[in-house]
């Protein structure tokens, strides 16, 4: 198979960023080189400084691609399968610099059980096998104690671990730090009740980075007993869900807006229905709306083994939902349903005195085929 790159930096506009200039060269000479008079660019002079072994896009036709990819920081890089498009791995720059020379190529994704293979440790020193993680529900948490965030979430996570085991649950937690020493290491899951993969296994640490692509922690990535992905939020599930009741908590196609999972809004289009009522009824009155038409949307794309281009949200009436209507400058009429899209500063708004299913299927379907005029945020 011949692995498509998609470098997402911002060497695509600028050559300002040092690590993505870094990156950049780094990647492998002769890869993908474009032929002659085919690198061409809106901006010359920047683009000019890249010496970029791979083809390129201009600058206005990868909007798309960040939010189909969900880039959050740069830079990033994608491999796809260039055949089927499907997603090779999402953390390209972790193979770049762990196969330098392509040794692993086309570094297409291995099953968990295979990632995982080798010895784990308990805070006491007892080593376990990876065996022993069968069937078991697993999280695998990317974490650092250096991280302030990180440390706020385990001490949330430890109670919540308790909870699930107190309950009888099969469940595992799997810590991949991302310490600077081995010090912090040690210091940061003496803490911790659950298994770690080993701080010197540096090799099986950023395998596992790179089966699931982390670009930030903390991160809470929940499993099921075949090693399959349930959800890669665990962390907004773990801090919406104190007492554990929804574990193994698999994805609502509807999420109720909150400062837990605000930060969502920012990997991709988000549809948005703003409700005129604190009361919960309304508002779960407005999910049960925009619930078979989110449904819809992600078994389509579910078939297609991609992620859906939507995420789905209802916002009430509190401090989280007033940041946002100023920020995106919305009217303050409700019911409101919007799609925001923060990478590309774009909003899209249909104010109606009345919202029915069949205004939401046909609202989100002119999104997709891009009929809908965006307004700037």
């Amino acid at each position: 198979l011949f692995p498509l790159l998609l470098p997402f930096s911002c060497l695509l506009g600028c050559d300002t960023s040092l690590p993505c200039s870094a990156q950049g060269r780094s990647l492998p000479a002769g890869t993908l080189k474009p032929p002659a008079g085919r690198l061409r660019a809106e901006r010359p002079k920047q683009w000019g400084t890249l010496q970029l072994p791979c083809l390129c896009l201009f600058w206005r036709n990868t909007l798309k691609l960040w939010n189909k990819y969900r880039i959050s920081n740069i830079p990033s890089l994608i491999f796809l399968d260039a055949t089927t498009g499907k997603v090779v791995c999402r953390n390209g720059l972790l193979v770049i610099r762990d196969d330098p020379e392509g040794l692993e190529f086309p570094w297409g994704p291995k099953p968990f059980r295979e990632v995982i293979a080798g010895p784990l440790l308990r805070n006491n020193g007892q080593s376990l096998e990876s065996s022993s993680l069968e069937g078991s529900h697993v999280g695998v948490y990317f974490s650092a104690h250096w991280c302030p965030p990180c440390r706020s979430l385990t001490r949330v996570l430890v109670e919540s671990y308790r909870k699930i085991k107190e309950a009888g649950q099969n469940f595992e937690i799997i810590f991949v730090s991302a310490d600077r020493s081995e010090e912090s290491f040690k210091q940061y899951f003496s803490e911790m009740p659950w298994l770690a993969v080993p701080y010197t296994d540096e090799a099986r640490r950023s395998r596992l980075n790179r089966l699931y692509g982390i670009q930030g922690i903390p991160t809470l990535i929940m499993l099921d007993p075949q090693g399959e992905v349930i959800t890669r939020q665990g962390r907004v599930e773990v801090l919406n869900d104190e007492d554990c009741r929804e574990f193994p908590w698999h994805p609502k196609p509807v999420l109720e807006l909150s400062d837990s999972n605000a930060a969502q809004l920012n990997e991709g289009p988000c549809l948005v229905l703003f409700v005129d009522s604190e009361d919960d009824g309304e508002s779960e009155a407005a999910k049960q709306l925009i619930q078979p038409i989110a449904e819809k949307i992600i078994a389509k794309y579910k078939a297609k083994e991609e992620e859906a281009p939507l995420l789905f949200f209802v916002a009430g009436e509190d401090d989280m939902t007033d940041s946002l209507r100023d920020y995106t400058n919305l009217p303050e009429a409700a019911p409101l349903l919007t799609i925001l899209d923060m990478s590309a500063r774009a909003k899209y708004v249909m104010d109606v005195e009345e919202i029915t299913p069949a205004i939401v299927e046909a609202f989100v379907n002119d999104f997709l085929a891009e009929k809908l005029k965006p307004e700037p945020i």
